[in-house]
């Protein structure tokens, strides 16, 4: 037995890497995001080939490319992730793929990194694409062996829903024999299929319901769903990481454990449902699943309004499975996070207080300013929106305290969505200007010190090419674009900028000092290897 055949103590982020190098996947492609980040990180290191995208929709795109050459892609990306690659998703559910596109939303119950706890089992129903969730690490070792085999005979998409338990949760895996393509990759030729004007587009739509339907019915049958015989007196219909607290909170209890959940095993359901005198269904946030048993006529218990908020755990389980609806026990409080001492993005928020300024801020880093010491971000929605935030502040508050709105963004971020944010701002700029502060400290800090576009450096720290922001910025039309090497020149930029009815750039360019020892040591191999 080779070693990498071995059982191995592995994360459900490490287990689907496995999985993927064993599928012999051609190309992961995604963008860093809690909890999917270790997903490409962990492929890389054991022999993938993986690489970032700027943003999610890039990635998605370019595993499209991939599968409709006949290569097998393997897409990771954090929930909110899906709502920036969507438009590629529903369309690629009608044209369908080569090749096998698994597509991971790693989703965020609890917000533990993200800005909001959207239940990306919607999206699977939006854009009707095949859904399989794991519950643990070898069922994310397994399912993605079947996402793979599921995608390649009906030739769609496959959404890999993960939550951050699942993903960040470790367990024994038992590896087995690789199931590398049996099909080389080649492109063939069929405008029909790829090419979505309205004329083929409403027939690839029929096609693709066609698929759904059979699917649906193969559905009826396949062991992904299993039963767990029990007391008939309660029974429990779950999916993912839910399956294990059940068992836990409800040990006795009858219990339908679903493995994928779009499109639904309905009659499989039914049919469990006339074995138990109760059926009640435990899942995490919405209730994605007790609406879809209602709709198809099987009453069923879904939870109260209070456990649709945050994890469950044994403990609410168990709750909900006697009704209880007592105020919960709140947790500890914990640490506030802060910017790391020393952070170059500390003086910027420091200098910007001290102008009173409206900061339309971004995701990343520089997010927490929003708490003490500095309480100086305003608004934060998603990535790249500081732009367009600021510029729509900008258009409508009185000319005083319009001149106060500025544009905050990290390098990463930049490089993600903050292109168009730019192309905004010189195609529509408003009468006061507007001044926009890239911090560009040289990684993506946030989720882990991964590389972007901006850094110059592949996933795998090797030299590729660079976007340079300001080039960039300048050719696209921003008159007063500003580069600061040391934070202490950047007070009087800032406030030459803000006095200014002109549309201003600023880039504080100062190395992350937490990612400084890693980025020395990459640029001294880069340099030796030179020589």
């Amino acid at each position: 037995m080779t070693k990498d055949l071995e059982p191995q103590l592995l994360s459900g982020n490490q287990a689907v890497a496995l999985a993927a190098l064993h599928l012999g996947v051609s190309l992961g492609v995604g963008y860093p995001g809690t909890p999917s980040t270790e997903i490409l990180e962990n492929f890389s290191l054991i022999g993938g080939r993986a690489q970032w995208s700027p943003n999610e929709k890039v990635a998605l795109e370019v595993g499209i490319g991939v599968a409709y050459g006949g290569g097998r892609t393997l897409v990771t990306m954090k929930h909110v992730g899906v709502n920036v690659a969507a438009d590629p998703l529903f369309t690629v559910a009608y044209t369908g793929v080569r090749g096998g596109l698994v597509l991971v939303s790693a989703d965020d119950p609890g917000m533990g990194s993200s800005q909001n706890e959207q239940d990306n089992r919607r999206f699977a129903v939006a854009a009707s694409v095949m859904m399989l969730e794991p519950s643990d690490a070898q069922e994310s070792y397994d399912f993605l062996f079947e996402a793979f085999r599921l995608s390649e005979k009906w030739q769609l998409p496959v959404l890999f829903r993960m939550t951050t338990r699942v993903c960040h949760s470790r367990g024994i895996v038992r590896p087995h024999a690789p199931a590398i393509p049996d099909m080389d990759p080649g492109f063939v030729r069929d405008p029909r299929a790829y090419v979505m004007i309205p004329g083929y587009a409403r027939l690839a739509h029929k096609r693709m319901r066609h698929k759904m339907n059979e699917i649906q019915q193969w559905n009826e049958s396949a062991d992904l769903n299993r039963i767990y015989e029990g007391d008939p007196s309660l029974g429990i219909v779950t999916s993912g990481v839910s399956f294990l607290h059940t068992r836990e909170a409800a040990p006795e209890a009858s219990v339908l454990k679903l493995g994928m959940t779009y499109p639904l095993p309905i009659e499989k359901i039914r049919a469990f449902a006339k074995t138990v005198d109760r059926l009640l269904v435990i899942e995490e946030n919405d209730p994605y699943l007790v609406e879809a048993l209602r709709t198809a006529g099987i009453p069923c218990e879904g939870k109260a309004e209070m456990y649709r908020f945050g994890e469950l755990n044994i403990t609410r389980v168990k709750r909900i499975v006697t009704g209880d609806l007592t105020d919960e026990t709140p947790p500890p409080p914990g640490k506030p996070p802060q910017l790391c001492q020393g952070c170059p993005h500390r003086m910027a928020f420091a200098v910007m207080k001290k102008f009173s300024c409206i900061i339309a801020g971004d995701i990343g880093c520089y997010t927490l300013s929003v708490l003490p010491p500095f309480e100086t971000l305003d608004t934060c929605v998603c990535m790249g929106a500081s732009l367009g935030v600021g510029l729509g502040l900008r258009h409508t508050l009185p000319a005083e305290e319009a001149r106060r709105v500025v544009s905050v963004i990290g390098d990463s971020t930049f490089a993600h969505s903050g292109l168009t944010g730019v192309v905004e701002m010189v195609y529509n700029p408003p009468e006061t200007g507007h001044v926009l502060v890239i911090l560009d400290n040289g990684t993506t800090a946030m989720t882990g010190m991964q590389e972007h576009p901006g850094t110059g450096r592949s996933m795998d720290h090797q030299q590729t090419g660079k976007l340079v922001f300001e080039n960039v910025i300048r050719s696209m039309g921003v008159p007063n674009v500003h580069v600061v090497n040391r934070p202490q020149d950047f007070e009087a930029v800032f406030r030459e900028s803000l006095a200014k009815n002109e549309l201003s750039v600023i880039i504080l360019r100062k190395v992350c000092f937490l990612a400084e020892p890693k980025l020395a040591q990459y640029e001294a191999a880069t340099r030796s290897s030179k020589d």
